[in-house]
């Protein structure tokens, strides 16, 4: 099942959380879709510039309560947005009361969390009753279609990013690597897997929450959504490397048959996210070990790497560049500080296209 979300006017709600890393899916939605986010919720910094907690977003304003947005709104939001991701997955308790007033108000939910909202009485009672809608975007539904490689039999050139860890920028160097493949005339789509890329490109299926026989079967339906196109961005997610998403990553290699991958890479992490005893292995043996993996069902090669070099200072990440295109001997940059375009340069000259 497809999910699809049509809402043009949203709340993103972070309560307490608003940060680059802390609100990842909120500061996604704030860069991508900066017409249709109205207001953030978030009672700890209700009055504040935006843009003085979050770099390059624009300025909407940081409200303190659902009853508050209503009233100080030129237009009437229509969804409020869970703008985080927290570990384990649950609504966090200081915003279920944003949750429960929005729905006596008649907006929609839109949750990205691994606990489904819809399965909880008292709030799909309040959805029911107010004849507001409730979308868990990490339920995919009934999918239990086995991978065939169906991908490799079809026109579009499949880009995928993978990563050396978990959140170091795979779908933000999609979502971009797309944007610049299209103003260079490019027929180029984004194919969304997990629940921010769902929100941003309006539709997508997020694989985690897919039975592990189907994950693979399910990154096929994607593929085949985009099969007409000329190139695709497919978001990668997890890391091949990492002791508790490696299987989701596998799944997208299988199931997408990405003709070539760019590797994303935080180059401040030491250890693997919430793994404190496995060290992240360096970008050229990851980088051997993703072409490694999928030789045996469709031969790859990673042609770029996107540094993800948030709070670096710019001399130090400039040395850092450096440091791994020597090491890798690959194209090398920061889409977010520099822009993209080596990367899509690089995909380009290996497709030919």
């Amino acid at each position: 099942m497809l999910v699809e979300l049509p809402y043009r006017r949203i709340l993103v709600l972070t309560e307490g959380l608003l940060g680059t890393f802390t609100s990842k899916t909120a500061v996604c939605l704030l860069r991508y879709r900066p017409n249709d986010v109205v207001g953030v919720l978030d009672r700890a910094h209700a009055g504040q510039p935006l843009r003085s907690l979050i770099d390059g977003v624009g300025d909407v304003p940081i409200l303190a309560s659902v009853s508050e947005a209503l009233s100080s709104l030129p237009e009437r939001p229509n969804a409020v947005v869970i703008g985080v991701a927290p570990v384990g997955g649950a609504l966090p308790g200081p915003m279920r009361q944003h949750v429960i007033d929005a729905l006596r108000s008649g907006l929609s939910i839109i949750s990205g969390l691994h606990a489904p909202l819809h399965r909880d009485p008292e709030l799909a009672q309040l959805a029911e009753r107010h004849h507001a809608r409730i979308h868990d975007v990490r339920d995919p539904g009934p999918i239990e279609r086995i991978a065939c490689g169906l991908a490799r039999q079809t026109r579009v050139k499949r880009v995928l990013t993978v990563g050396t860890d978990c959140n170091v920028g795979k779908m933000v160097t999609a979502y971009e690597l797309r944007d610049t493949a299209s103003k260079a005339g490019l027929d180029a789509a984004f194919v969304a897997t997990g629940q921010t890329g769902i929100m941003l490109e309006g539709w997508g299926i997020a694989i985690d929450h897919v039975l592990s026989d189907f994950t693979a079967g399910a990154v096929e339906m994607l593929v085949e959504q985009v099969a007409h196109r000329q190139i695709c961005f497919i978001e990668g997610q997890g890391s091949i490397a990492h002791p508790g998403y490696s299987g989701v990553t596998l799944s997208l290699l299988h199931g997408a048959c990405p003709d070539v991958m760019v590797v994303c890479h935080r180059p401040d992490r030491d250890v693997h996210s919430s793994w404190a005893d496995c060290p992240v292995a360096p970008v050229a043996e990851q980088i051997t070990l993703y072409e490694k993996v999928l030789e045996p069902l469709y031969p790859a090669k990673v042609v770029a790497v996107a540094l993800n070099t948030v709070g670096m200072p710019d001399e130090a990440a400039v040395r850092t560049l450096e440091t791994i295109t020597n090491q890798t001997g690959l194209p090398t940059t920061d889409p977010i500080r520099w822009g993209c375009q080596p990367l899509l340069v690089a995909v380009r000259q290996y497709l030919g296209i």
